[in-house]
């Protein structure tokens, strides 16, 4: 579904990524670890457009995308979830949520924009119940589910998710990671990026660990657990 081939990314002349070939498969959880600062963040921002792509090619689906603009990779598909939620606080849940769809809004017509508003309520009760809440007085557990359900709003056939546990207390961060399986159960491809290396390669199907912008591992998920490498780097043993 996504292939990176040889990429290179940064913010201007600071280089970030080196020479980076991924890919990500249909239907899949495919996981990304690193340390702060080793480029993930980065990577997923490359992938959305909203960080060019200097060198190399991003295909997607068999087409090269690599110069296609960021309003074009969402038409396709490609949706991120950003690293500390960004919902808009000052809007309702509902109004967040409406935004998730705003490149199909009239394409979709009100019945349509209901029937996703019905698959995101029914997969997070609670944000119908604060339906005409603002964003910025919701706790951050509802706040990631906001974040999840605006993303979903927009169809993705590939959710890029960054740190989709950061800030959030362990109960909750369980059951943001059963949300993400079953969406991958259902079909979505995800891109999972997460500094819990735990969660994220208990999660994956495959793995990729990124270090100083390079990639330096990958392999299964329940394989690289037991990497002395990442054991002794991401896991404290």
């Amino acid at each position: 579904m996504l292939r990176l081939e040889r990429v290179h990314s940064g913010y201007g002349p600071v280089k970030i990524l080196f020479d980076i070939s991924l890919e990500v498969q249909n239907g899949e959880i495919v996981s990304l670890i690193g340390a702060n600062g080793a480029g993930k963040s980065t990577l997923l921002k490359t992938i959305s457009a909203t960080v060019r792509c200097s060198q190399g090619k991003i295909f997607f689906s068999g087409s090269e995308i690599t110069k296609f603009p960021p309003h074009r990779v969402v038409d396709l598909g490609i949706i991120q979830i950003p690293e500390g939620r960004q919902v808009i606080g000052e809007l309702t849940v509902l109004e967040n949520l409406t935004l998730g769809c705003y490149r199909k809004f009239n394409k979709l017509g009100r019945e349509g924009r209901k029937n996703l508003l019905d698959r995101v309520f029914a997969l997070f009760p609670t944000l119908m119940e604060r339906m005409s809440q603002t964003a910025g007085t919701l706790s951050g557990g509802e706040q990631q589910m906001l974040a999840i359900g605006r993303a979903l709003m927009g169809e993705p056939r590939l959710l890029l998710t960054d740190e989709p546990s950061l800030g959030l207390a362990p109960m909750i961060v369980e059951a943001v990671c059963q949300i993400i399986k079953k969406l991958n159960q259902d079909g979505l491809t995800v891109l999972l990026v997460e500094q819990n290396a735990l969660i994220a390669l208990e999660m994956g199907q495959r793995a990729y660990v990124l270090e100083g912008g390079r990639i330096t591992l990958q392999g299964k998920g329940t394989d690289l657990l037991h990497e002395d490498k990442v054991r002794e780097s991401y896991l404290g043993v």
